[in-house]
């Protein structure tokens, strides 16, 4: 830009008459224009040059034919002005014309570096969550800061309290609460203690525990994410092979009309107008060059993977967010997608008599899989007591002897097998939580029945209301389940889903995906978590993963929901949608300036209005339609969804 502005001011204002011959503004404008060109200017004619020998064009090819004809035609005009007054030609100097082109397409490309370089603050931010160092547990038991890159798996680290966690790993000793918010956006700290798994990049609150290491820098599930989000955001949404298509027609067709546009004026205006004729090429083949065609979409693109990233909504592929913006109907899988994929207490009815210390002691040496979740619900309430025996019933349940007692825990079959039946009162209960989809414990002795335990998977707080709002907006939405009939018309009721399909093995999700895909007004996104959902995922138009689902559905998955919650869904729409529409606006006004703008710089206005456009301005107007697109994608960054 620099050497631009001289050569500028002297063609503006003190150039001298056409066929005065060389002098010393003439000599400046030339050396500048030479320098800023061939120079400064050297990648675009390096590319065409490259271009040419594959017997393609793109671009730079047009740049360099336009700067360098300008060029040449000015070196003529100043060192041979009789060579196109022989011929009746006007000796047109257009140095700052050349000069002028590669500032302001340079200046572009400047502004559009550092535009994109903003639309990839999405990892900016998520390689701020990786630390670079942490404290490693040496042989003789002290610490020692050590850079990320030298741990290794079985590495023992330490993480003091308010730290971000280096490396992902497993808790070894201690316990404390951690803030996992930076990795899947909820907001209440989850307690971690020895067994726990942590992430690297989530934030220690108060405790400070040592933990053995399992994934490092790009092993951690984090460096997993930033992997991610960088290779979507180079990816191509369907729509960009469609404009890049156009574009490489695009490209020689602007060579032809450029080529006409001199032929055209030649005819009009004879010798005369061939002077005018070339100027207009010259300005056709600047204007015409596709560079907003080309960034519509990938900045857009930028822009909308990052913005599903500060969403917790993690994008595989460009051509998801297209997709995901079309979804009218919604299939979920029910255990760990619309529940929370976990055993927990839903509810409990106790005799004032109950030892829930024994009951808690019991658990915990159960095998049984719903033993945690009595154990998760009294551990914080009551410390466990010594058993002097312990045993199971396969199938029937456990029981065990504390003080001479005895005492069981286990099914209604158990319960009636020792003698024991329900009144009216606990009988009622049972039929209402049975009728729920609980599934129902016992804990009695041979002569008292102490309390009652109603297990589920209960639904995720949000599921309801992030169901109705996709009802509200015409999704229909589905629930898959391999669970039992009744369990499934529990949780749909509990949800307000009205189409339930229960008692489904794997295959059979994905043939259901497969027969909704046949209505061609359908586009359907599969939400899972588990390996029996991977089948189905893959069938559907775009697929999405619960992040404390198994790593192969979200391996299969197009887009995996950090939040593990519904709402997640309709932030992936809408992120999807707003996308789109960022690349529709950025092409149809790409589509606008080239469409408009060529007919004039060829000269169209001239015989009306006497307006010739200056090869100079076409290359500002180039320049700035290409900035305008980036821009307005820039705007969507900011945009709130």
């Amino acid at each position: 830009m620099i050497g631009a502005i001289p050569v500028f001011i002297i063609g503006m204002f003190f150039l001298p008459e056409a066929g005065s011959g060389p002098n010393i503004r003439l000599w400046v404008s030339f050396l500048l224009t030479g320098v800023v060109t061939f120079y400064l200017g050297r990648h675009f004619f390096i590319n065409a040059w490259k271009r040419l020998k594959l017997k393609s064009a793109n671009m730079d090819t047009l740049v360099a034919l336009s700067t360098g004809v300008a060029f040449i035609y000015s070196t003529v005009s100043m060192f041979l002005p009789g060579f196109f007054e022989y011929y009746g030609l006007e000796a047109y100097i257009y140095f700052e014309a050349s000069a002028v082109i590669i500032a302001f397409i340079s200046l572009g490309k400047f502004i559009e570096f550092r535009a994109q370089r903003q639309s990839g603050e999405a990892i900016e931010k998520l390689l701020g969550l990786q630390p670079s160092t942490a404290l490693k547990i040496n042989a003789s038991g002290e610490t020692e800061e050590v850079s990320i890159a030298d741990l290794e798996s079985g590495h023992k680290v330490r993480v003091k309290p308010g730290e971000k966690v280096p490396v992902d790993g497993l808790v070894e000793d201690g316990k404390s609460y951690i803030d996992e918010s930076p990795i899947n956006g909820e907001p209440l700290p989850v307690e971690k203690t020895k067994g726990d798994k942590v992430f690297a990049g989530t934030i220690n609150q108060k405790g400070s525990f040592i933990l053995s290491v399992t994934g490092a820098g790009e092993e951690t599930l984090l460096g997993q994410i930033i992997q991610t989000v960088q290779s979507a955001q180079g990816s191509k949404a369907p729509i960009q092979h469609v404009v890049d298509r156009i574009a490489a027609v695009f490209v020689p067709v602007v060579l032809i009309l450029s080529v006409l546009t001199v032929g055209v004026w030649y005819i009009a205006a004879g010798t005369s107008g061939l002077s005018l004729g070339i100027v207009a090429a010259i300005s056709v083949l600047v204007i015409a060059c596709p560079c907003a065609l080309g960034l519509a979409t990938p900045t857009a693109i930028m822009i909308g993977i990052g913005k599903g990233a500060e969403k917790h909504v993690l994008v595989k592929e460009a051509a998801a967010l297209q997709a995901v913006a079309k979804v009218n109907t919604v299939v979920l899988d029910k255990t760990g997608t619309i529940t929370e994929g976990r055993p927990k207490v839903i509810d409990a009815r106790w005799d004032e008599k109950a030892r829930k210390d024994v009951l808690l002691s019991m658990e915990q040496q159960s095998e049984h899989p719903l033993a945690s979740a009595v154990e998760y619900y009294l551990k914080d309430k009551h410390s466990a007591v010594s058993l002097q025996q312990f045993d199971s019933l396969t199938g029937k349940g456990v029981y065990a002897k504390h003080d001479d007692d005895t005492y069981m825990v286990g099914s209604i079959s158990y319960l009636k097998d020792n003698g024991l039946e329900l009144n009216d009162a606990w009988h009622q209960a049972y039929d209402e939580w049975a009728n729920q989809g609980y599934t129902v414990i016992f804990f009695f002795t041979d002569s008292l029945i102490m309390g009652m335990l109603a297990i589920g998977d209960a639904v995720r707080k949000t599921s309801k209301q992030a169901i109705a709002e996709m009802q509200r907006k015409g999704v229909e939405v589905y629930m898959l389940t391999g669970d039992q009939e009744k369990t499934a018309k529990a949780v749909a009721k509990a949800v307000g889903i009205k189409h339930i399909h229960a008692g489904m093995m794997p295959a059979d999700k994905a043939s259901f995906i497969k027969t909704l895909k046949e209505d061609s007004n359908k586009v359907v996104a599969m939400v899972g978590d588990g390996i029996n959902d991977a089948e189905a995922m893959a069938n559907a138009d775009v697929s999405m993963a619960m992040s404390s689902g198994t790593d192969v559905a979200m391996d299969v998955a197009d887009m995996t929901l950090m939040r593990a919650d519904l709402q997640s869904i309709l932030d992936a729409m809408q992120v999807g949608r707003f996308t789109v529409n960022g690349m529709r606006q950025n092409l149809f006004w790409a589509f606008v300036y080239n469409v408009t703008g060529i007919p004039i710089a060829a000269g169209v206005l001239y015989p009306f209005f006497g307006f010739m456009l200056n090869p100079m301005i076409a290359g500002a107007a180039m320049a700035g339609s290409s900035v305008s697109v980036v821009m307005n994608s820039l705007r969507l960054k900011y945009k709130k969804i």
